[in-house]
């Protein structure tokens, strides 16, 4: 992971320095920005209430088999592709772009994921985040068609409120909110932040008590997430 700052406070982590995890054989390529799985780093367990940021890329008919999840809030934004989820809750939905996901695990929750289309390559973000209080009851949320170009998505049981950017034009800012923690996920397009550091897609932006504004250079998608100390 490399990071470079001109300003106390915020640091800048390209796409391409993340840890490369998945199956490739099985279709499944995954970049990982935290300590995850195999790959176990004691410096990047977490950020604020994140726990992972994975970008997920999966062949069409390629997924993750049915699996356990439990006290973790698991928030999914899908870039590209249809998105299939079913759960032991009873839940079987598909989310496509511009659609956000929120399986609240809680005491404990199965579920699988795949390409659901069967025709193209999905591309999604999947965050994990801790809640304040564990246990409860398993919940599920899908929001369809968030506005755009900017949406909020509130996830009390976490602290933290998810930022969509999805701006147009060339030049339009992308205010970074002063909150004890700050994540920023470019999933597409270019943006400046501050005054020169140019950021791409994958890269991210981790701050405390903010940062400076981010200008798009021109389409792009942004996930911010503001989130508590």
């Amino acid at each position: 992971m490399s990071s470079e700052n001109g300003v106390p406070g915020w640091t800048v982590h390209r796409g391409g320095d993340r840890y490369q995890g998945g199956d490739p054989a099985a279709g499944i390529r995954t970049r990982h920005s935290f300590s995850f799985g195999p790959h176990y780093d004691p410096d990047n367990l977490r950020f604020g209430a994140l726990l992972a940021v994975n970008e997920e890329r999966l062949a069409p008919g390629a997924g993750f088999a049915e699996h356990p999840h439990s006290h973790t809030e698991i928030v999914t934004w899908v870039a590209e592709g249809t998105l299939a989820h079913r759960d032991s809750a009873g839940h079987t939905t598909e989310v496509r772009p511009g659609d956000l996901q929120h399986l609240s695990a809680a005491s404990g929750v199965r579920h699988e994921e795949r390409e659901g289309a069967g025709d193209r390559e999905l591309v999604f973000v999947q965050m994990w985040l801790a809640p304040r209080e564990p246990g409860g009851d398993p919940a599920y949320t899908v929001v369809r068609s968030l506005p755009a170009p900017v949406a909020r998505y509130e996830l009390p049981a976490a602290g933290a409120v998810l930022h969509v950017h999805r701006p147009a034009a060339p030049g339009t800012e992308v205010p970074l909110p002063a909150a004890p923690f700050v994540y920023v996920h470019v999933v597409r397009g270019t943006l400046r932040l501050g005054a020169g550091t140019e950021l791409g897609p994958g890269d991210a932006v981790r701050a405390r008590g903010g940062a400076p504004a981010l200008t798009a250079l021109g389409p792009a998608e942004v996930l911010v997430w503001e989130m508590a100390g």
